[in-house]
Formats: C-alpha cells, structure tokens, sequence
C-alpha cells in the first residue's frame, strides 16, 4: 500500500485524517519521505533555481494592532519611520545592481501612503522594466489596487493568517476580520495580481484543524505564493509570553502545500531561519524555491522589528552567505523574476 506521502505526490490531496497524520506523526521515515517527495516535485518544475526577492521595508507606521506583531500601533517603543523616495528608490538600484529582478515593497498597513507608493511603483516600472514588482501592504481600498496594478505593480502579499474565523478574532481586534482579508484577497486577483497568501505557524490557540483548514482555504483559492513561517514572540504585544510555533510543523506544511500547490512560489522565511539553525536550507529542502534577502537601510531594518531575534546582516553579507549556504547543498540563484508560471 501506498504511504500517505506518496498518495500525497501522486494525487496532491489526501483527506483530513491523512493531512492530520502527515502534520502529527512521530513516524521520522515517513516525514523523511514527504520532505524528499517535496523537494523532488519542486526539482521537476523549477530544477535547482532559488528565486531571489530584494525586500525594502519602507514604514512600519501601521493603523492595525494585531495582538502578534511588534509593529502593533499600541506599541509605543518602535521608532516610527518612512522612508523617503530617493532612498527607496537607491534601494531598488541596490536591489538590480545586486542581480535581483524582483522588488518586494513591504510596510505596516498604512493607507496614508497609497499614493506615495503607488506613485514610486510606476517610477520602478520605468526605470527597470525588466524587473518584477511586488506590493504587501495589507488591506487598502480596492480602488488603490487598482492604481497599483495599472502603475506596474505585478504581485501582492498578503497573509490570510488563518482560515478559522474564531481564531482570527483571537489574533486580531475587533475591527478586523478573516472575510474582509479574503473579500481583499479576491479583489485582488480579479485585478490581474499573481496573488500570495498564508500564515503563521504556532499561534496562540492554533490546533492542527487550524491548519488544515488554512490547507483547504489555499487548496481552493490556489495562491501564486505561498507565505508562511513560525510565530515568534515580540515581548511588546500580547503574545509575549507565548512560546514560538514550531519549526518542524512549519516544515511539513511547505512540503505537503508544494505536493498540493506544485507550481506555487514558495519563500523559505527569514522567521525559520531565526528560529532554527540552518532553518532556510531546511526550507529549501522541504519544497520551497524563493528566498528575500533584505535591502531596508540598516537604521529602518532593526526599527522593523515584528518579532524578536530579526537577523540584521547587511544586504551585501546576506546576500553573499545565502548564494554559499546555497552552492554548498546544490543549488543556485539566476536573474530569474521567478514568475508564477503554471506547468
């Protein structure tokens, strides 16, 4: 009889029980096989390639306070900064002068910069044509969007954080809700974006049918980018004290989304790496094919603090130890935008 993993590969589904098992079990062969199956399929489709984003995390002035992040507006001991234009726009030169061809604009969900931001996204697009461009800002208005995507903007970011409407409430105030995030989520597909979703890991009161429902939400919206990483704990919100998620169950979930999702863009997180030694080379090696070394200015980079323990290498350094850590187990980056592309 076929094992889970392989019914996995083979049909790229299995039911609830099944995922529960893949998600649970203490069998280490059998997560060994799901983690080899993974990285198999991503070899099919993509060979050997690690597709580089240069991230600019251009404010972490947010109006949301989000009970896990360390830029919650509550939070009164974060340096607040946006970053001018000239200096976003050095960062994008740094970002294509470094052989990178997809710019990632990442910041607190602030509608106060819409035009700012949208207006810098159609000077990317004419500076570097060439290049990819991609937006996670959080849930704006849809008309803004739509500016983005008409000023050259080709992908947006953003995180269903979970697929339980309770547990959402747990996470978030009262202001906030899981169907205003997927209503934005489908606008924005509509509006012609290769769209990215997914969550944290370990967040206070996730169960493992948390999980797969968060596993069924993408099954059927089938995002172009897979987002996920493990919680970590900011000593400045409410989840402080929490412990962190877990590495491993992060892990099996890029393997079991690459069985499922096989085209899907999938980034080894900064927050796995953070929180296990050799975590982005684990990522690779369990289905993922994108990593986002990060071009934020020094000063701005340790003020965009969402959890504790953010690696704060220089863009150059990291750059250069992800393209070794990479060589040494196998794999390379090219000048690829790394488009979605379905096979």
């Amino acid at each position: 009889m076929s094992s889970l993993a392989e019914r996995l590969s083979l049909s790229k589904d299995l039911p609830d029980e099944g995922l529960r098992e893949l998600l649970e079990t203490k069998d280490e062969a059998l997560a060994e096989e799901l983690r080899t199956l993974a990285r198999a399929k991503t070899d099919e489709i993509f060979g050997k390639e690690v597709f580089l984003r240069g991230l600019i995390e251009f404010t972490n002035a947010c109006r949301n306070d989000c009970y896990y992040c360390g830029i919650r507006k509550s939070n009164h001991n974060v340096a607040r900064y946006t970053l001018t234009r000239d200096t976003i726009i050095k960062c994008c030169g740094d970002i294509y002068e470094a052989g990178v061809r997809t710019i990632v604009f990442q910041g607190g969900e602030n509608p106060m910069m819409a035009a700012l931001l949208t207006s810098i996204v159609a000077d990317v697009r004419a500076t570097w044509p060439d290049c990819a461009i991609t937006v996670s800002m959080g849930e704006l208005p849809i008309d803004t969007y739509r500016r983005l995507r008409r000023n050259g903007a080709d992908r947006y970011l953003l995180r269903h954080e979970t697929a339980d409407p309770e547990h959402y409430a747990r996470l978030h105030p009262e202001n906030m809700n899981l169907q205003s995030r997927l209503n934005c989520l489908k606008a924005l597909r509509k509006l012609g974006f290769q769209v990215g979703m997914g969550m944290m890991v370990g967040t206070p009161g996730q169960a493992t049918e948390h999980l797969i429902k968060d596993i069924r939400l993408m099954q059927e919206f089938k995002p172009e980018m897979i987002g996920m990483g493990p919680f970590i704990p900011h000593k400045d919100t409410p989840f402080g004290d929490f412990p962190a998620g877990s590495a491993e169950t992060t892990l099996r979930l890029y393997s079991i989304l690459r069985l499922m999702l096989p085209d899907a863009l999938i980034p080894s997180t900064t927050a796995i790496a953070t929180l296990m030694p050799g975590g982005r080379i684990a990522g690779i090696e369990s289905g993922c094919n994108v990593i986002m070394p990060n071009f934020t200015p020094s000063v701005q980079r340790r003020a965009y603090n969402l959890y504790e323990g953010k690696p704060l290498v220089e863009p150059a350094d990291a750059l250069n130890a992800i393209k070794q850590e990479l060589a040494a187990h196998g794999y390379f980056t090219g000048k690829s935008r790394g488009d979605y592309c379905k096979h």
